[in-house]
């Protein structure tokens, strides 16, 4: 599991709600308010790709890589 930084930017950016991220990744929203908020501050790799497809970026956009 990775940390998350850049989601709610990169979903901003995107011109997106909450709901409508979830709607488009298959993520649900409270998920995305957790990872947001950070209350959750880990995903799966699987959740991060869905995430990323949905927001039309990399997934290094929406990642925190700390090393």
């Amino acid at each position: 599991m990775i940390g998350l930084q850049g989601l709610k930017a990169a979903r901003i950016v995107a011109g997106l709600t909450q709901e409508q991220l979830a709607q488009k990744s298959g993520v649900s929203r409270v998920t995305i308010a957790m990872l947001e908020s950070g209350k959750q501050t880990l995903a799966k790799s699987s959740t991060i790709i869905k995430l990323a497809d949905a927001l039309k970026v990399e997934p290094q956009v929406i990642l925190c890589l700390e090393g």
